[in-house]
């Protein structure tokens, strides 16, 4: 039944499963690098902000406009517009490794925004109790703002890791590997179809599995 609806795939198929492994490894590792520079500046951007625990109108003036740059810059010009600098931190321009600067780059912003979003819709108040009780900055931040905010975090990652795994197959264009290279090279430019269509449902069922186990969590986070 397989090599009847795949029978190119069935020839790849050693290559099918390193393809896969290459765009979980990118997706993870981008989603964890992300993750943390875009908390962080999703953070600053709602402590700084007009009326924040911490209001800093420079800071977060510069942050807002270096966020809403490099979310205006299209992720297939931004992969060649970091070439030197992807060659600088990794030493080389092609391959997973490689491909894992532009993603961050191309992704921390989203990520930052959709915090700083998440991190608004905590009610004010509870905010202006904790700092009348004499709670620091970063008590608020960690006990008030990440532990009400977690639910909506959680679904602001969901978002996020979804949005890279299409970004991951937009690399393969330039040779980073994964199911977006194996459906290009092979599925594309071979005429294989049945390989294209095997990467899009491997590509599919992730979203799927991403989207599932978020909503769990954001339900159990929900009733802690």
């Amino acid at each position: 039944m397989i090599k009847q609806l795949f029978p190119n795939l069935v020839h790849i198929w050693p290559q099918f499963l390193q393809s896969i492994g290459e765009t979980l490894y990118m997706t993870i590792w981008s989603s964890i690098i992300a993750g943390i520079l875009g908390l962080a500046v999703g953070v600053i951007l709602v402590i700084t902000q007009s009326g924040g625990i911490a209001e800093d109108p420079y800071v977060y003036s510069l942050t807002d406009k270096v966020v809403n740059f490099l979310r205006s810059i299209p992720f297939i010009i931004l992969l060649a517009v970091m070439f030197p600098i992807t060659e600088f931190i990794v030493g080389t321009t092609v391959g997973t490794t490689a491909s894992l600067v532009p993603l961050v780059v191309g992704i921390f912003p989203f990520y930052a925004r959709q915090v700083q979003n998440a991190l608004l819709e905590i009610d004010p108040q509870v905010i202006e109790a904790a700092r009348s009780m004499g709670s620091s900055t970063f008590e608020i931040i960690f006990r008030i703002y990440l532990r009400e905010g977690l639910p909506d975090l959680i679904r602001a990652s969901v978002v996020t890791i979804i949005s890279l795994i299409g970004l991951t197959t937009m690399a393969g264009a330039i040779g980073s590997g994964g199911l977006g290279d194996i459906a290009i090279s092979i599925g594309y430019a071979r005429f294989e179809n049945d390989v294209t269509i095997a990467a899009m449902l491997v590509i599919l069922i992730l979203v799927f599995l991403v989207q599932i186990i978020g909503d769990w969590l954001a339900k159990k986070t929900v009733h802690m």
